[in-house]
């Protein structure tokens, strides 16, 4: 690697690690704790790289990309932030910054991308404007697992693209805040934003009226795998006679539409002709770290909107950590709202949140919490169990076999590969298969392989 780095983040350990590091690898650093600091150095003509952190004592970093590009039009931007919602991401997309990394971020992650960025010769863009903050701050999309992370680094480079949106996930995700957050900060942001049913289609001028009503928007197709067959035609037709200024297609979907495609429930035409990006939105379960910042994110919003402040103790974190919410996100703010009302004192109390969580299964409040002696056996039996329960009277989606094996497989793998610190020769003989399976597996289910160490 080679080059001149310019680091900007008020963390002095962070700079010290990020000058150790560029350093050994080639390059020249100047690290400095003052944004201003930074900009004297750009408008020098110092540096070939920034990586600067967002919130510094005498500014924002996202703030000065525009000042950064005007003044030294190509020269690439690493943003850095410890703010864990999807603002900071679309932010940094907007202001052209070259990429993003949240903290707490891989080291050798952001020497690769610091790496490209210096091997990369970049052409001249003209400074966009962030985006206006508007109600930005109150999308409960937030969190700073990997999931998630990745997710508003996607959000952030096709919320400008002239592709149809598919959204994935299950109820109470947050899939349609996914779908409003693309629109309201796209450059479509001042045109009107549509959420369209299946009755919006009936009539021989019904798509022709919600492309009226779009002009050029966004048209949104809210659960898209309950419309009928006739409607997936409407939509199919609508979709092949778009006119030029046509508006930007997202649909959402709780339901396996790869399974009622073979059922013959969904149309081939329509599934395909959606799925240009594909964006799954998690489920809570799957991003137990991220409960309490969201538990936090609802507690002062109400506080904001005049309800009275409220805390969670200790104990009662740990309960709503350990619960499965099965109604996700939307299922967390419902009963926090009511803990804000119904709570005695500032600090919600662990007995309280019990009383607020009655009418779910007692066996949903000891997830994670197996039996002393159990066997690993009888622990998946339970999940088992709680999962079927989970759909009531119906039956799970087509496919169990394979969904449960490789969720049991991944996690298997992850683990394993961080408990030998990413050295894949010793993971397999860990797990006892060949390092050639091993590597299949990481392949096949997606599974990113570091040699880890993690900054604050």
């Amino acid at each position: 690697m080679d080059g001149t780095v310019l680091v900007a983040d008020d963390d002095r350990t962070i700079r010290t690690v990020l000058t150790q590091a560029l350093t050994r690898a080639g390059c020249k650093v100047h690290a400095t704790s003052s944004l201003v600091t930074l900009m004297r150095w750009v408008e020098e003509g110092k540096g070939d790289l920034v990586i600067s952190d967002v919130v510094m004592p005498d500014g924002n970093g996202i703030e000065a990309l525009p000042k950064i590009a005007a003044e030294r039009p190509g020269l690439p931007v690493i943003v850095i932030s410890a703010q864990n919602t999807i603002m900071t991401a679309i932010q940094a997309a907007e202001a052209d910054a070259y990429d993003y990394l949240p903290k707490p971020f891989d080291l050798p992650d952001l020497m690769k991308r610091a790496s490209r960025a210096l091997s990369q010769k970049r052409h001249a863009t003209p400074a966009v404007e962030p985006a206006p903050r508007g109600g930005g701050d109150d999308l409960p999309l937030v969190g700073r697992t990997p999931a998630m992370q990745a997710l508003y680094r996607l959000v952030a480079r096709v919320m400008n693209a002239d592709l149809p949106v598919l959204i994935t996930g299950e109820s109470g995700t947050g899939k349609s805040l996914v779908a409003r957050a693309i629109h309201d900060f796209s450059d479509r942001r001042t045109m009107p934003f549509v959420t369209a049913l299946a009755a919006d289609l009936q009539g021989i001028d019904g798509p022709s009226a919600l492309l009226a009503r779009a002009r050029g928007g966004t048209i949104v197709f809210d659960e898209i795998g309950d419309f009928d067959l006739e409607a997936q035609g409407r939509i199919v037709r609508m979709l092949d006679a778009l006119p030029g200024n046509a508006p930007r297609i997202i649909a959402t979907s709780q339901q396996d539409l790869s399974a009622r495609l073979e059922s013959g429930a969904f149309r081939n035409d329509l599934f395909y002709r959606l799925g240009g990006v594909t964006l799954n939105v998690p489920a809570l379960r799957e991003r137990v770290e991220d409960i309490p910042l969201l538990a936090e994110h609802f507690l002062a919003r109400a506080e904001r909107d005049g309800a009275p402040a409220r805390r969670l103790s200790a104990e009662a974190t740990k309960l709503i950590r350990a619960y499965r919410w099965p109604g996700n996100v939307r299922q967390l703010e419902n009963t926090l709202r009511r803990l804000i009302v119904t709570a005695l004192e500032p600090e919600i109390s662990k007995t309280e949140v019990e009383a607020a969580l009655g009418a779910a299964p007692a066996e949903s409040l000891s997830v994670g919490t197996a039996e002393e002696g159990e066997r690993l056996s009888a622990s998946i039996e339970r999940h088992l169990r709680r999962y079927f329960d989970l759909h009531n009277d119906s039956l799970p989606p087509p496919g169990l076999y394979g969904r449960i094996l490789r969720e049991m497989e991944a996690p298997l793998i992850e683990i394993a590969l961080e408990a030998t610190a990413g050295n894949q020769a010793k993971c397999a003989d860990l797990l006892g298969i060949n390092r050639n399976t091993l590597r299949k597996k990481i392949t096949d289910l997606d599974i990113r392989v570091t040699r880890r160490r993690k900054l604050m």
